[in-house]
């Protein structure tokens, strides 16, 4: 099928990042909006972007946009989708969603609704009255801001960020789509040095080797959509085997995690093997104040603890001011650290050469970039 229109929620503030990673994979029409990205495209883009997506949350249909003030005109406007063309007799089709600043604002009453008029649409066409939805899951989400209604069918499942590799983690990890956009953001190529002196989980370090390496961070996860009768399985094996064959192994990317607590060493090991990336990521327990770095060229990357999970707000600002004694400008070097905290710069002691707003799930925060050299003294 082709001239899907489909849509990509994403974290505020990078959307632009996740519109261009679409742009250069060959995707077509892509629009950045707040919070999401649009694009167009056939199954095979479907697949390629559920596979290949670094920073989109999930990937999901737009099958229709209108107005809805009134429950009747939210029935027959959803009835009007061609459901058929997505939905089998014997397929599951959940309804959930949301509601901002609409008169249709009881949400269980919206879903009734929604379900009724797909029942309703799908009876028709099927010539059936009961449907004991016990295939595979279509899940039909709506969202309704001032009064505009969005139908989308989700085609993801569990949500992009996650991997396959991380099913442990220490306290407070950062989202796997986040850590991608910082490694984008620190430019991030096949020739890169990484290094994180709070590794944690790993998951920075493993997402720089993915991008570095070139490898999608879909394929060792399946997904909702695969098990669609309406999608031909060759689609996905066509776009598996892309993704494999563009993987760069030969590249020099090297990656070197730091971490005080013993256990986030063992599970950076842990999660890069499951990653397929360990030859490339070497982690040792080390505390900040024993950072060094003398690496010919290296991007440090890093989300250090602060205070609205581990530790408390002072002893996370201590940890910047050490940070600012020992992360030098240097030739060759840069720094890209997420903090909440608005007073980072202050502590850390110098400030950013750029920064940009982003959110580490529902906390908001700063990305803090260095990246200029000391000026020679006179």
């Amino acid at each position: 099928m082709d001239n899907i229109k489909f849509v990509a929620p994403c974290l505020f503030g990078i959307e632009g990042i996740c519109a261009d990673e679409l742009k250069r994979s060959g995707i077509q029409k892509v629009t950045a909006e707040n919070g999401r990205v649009l694009f167009e495209g056939d199954y095979n883009t479907l697949a390629k972007a559920n596979l290949c997506s670094r920073y989109a949350e999930r990937i999901q249909i737009l099958l229709a946009e209108f107005s809805a003030y009134t429950f009747d005109q939210l029935f027959e406007s959803v009835k009007a989708v061609s459901w058929e063309n997505w939905i089998g007799k014997d397929d599951a089709f959940p309804v959930k969603g949301h509601s901002v600043n609409s008169k249709l604002t009881s949400i269980p009453d919206c879903q009734k609704i929604i379900k009724k008029a797909v029942v309703d649409r799908l009876a028709s066409k099927y010539r059936t009255s009961w449907f004991d939805e016990t295939g595979p899951k279509h899940q039909i989400q709506f969202l309704i801001i001032k009064d505009r209604v969005s139908i989308l069918l989700d085609t993801t499942g569990d949500g992009l960020h996650k991997r396959g590799y991380r099913r442990d983690s220490t306290d407070a990890p950062i989202k796997e789509t986040l850590a991608a956009a910082m490694a984008d953001l620190s430019h991030i190529r096949g020739y890169s040095t990484v290094v994180d002196p709070f590794c944690g989980s790993g998951t920075i370090l493993i997402e720089s080797a993915l991008k570095a390496m070139k490898i999608a961070p879909g394929l060792q996860r399946s997904f909702s959509a695969e098990k669609w009768g309406c999608i031909p399985q060759t689609v996905w094996a066509d776009e598996r085997n892309n993704c494999l064959d563009t993987i760069d192994r030969s590249c020099e990317f090297e990656a070197y995690g730091f971490d005080i607590d013993p256990a986030a060493v063992e599970l950076t090991l842990s999660n890069a093997k499951k990653a397929g990336v360990e030859k490339r990521i070497h982690v040792q327990q080390r505390s900040i104040s024993d950072f060094t770095a003398d690496y010919e060229r290296a991007a440090i990357i890093t989300n250090p603890p602060y205070g609205e999970r581990l530790l408390d707000i002072e002893q996370a600002r201590q940890l910047y001011k050490i940070m600012g004694r020992k992360f030098e400008q240097r030739s060759g070097y840069s720094y890209t650290i997420i903090s909440p905290d608005d007073n980072f710069e202050g502590n850390f002691g110098r400030q950013a050469d750029k920064r940009r707003k982003l959110y580490n799930g529902m906390i908001k925060c700063q990305v803090y970039m260095y990246f200029k050299n000391k000026p020679a003294d006179k």
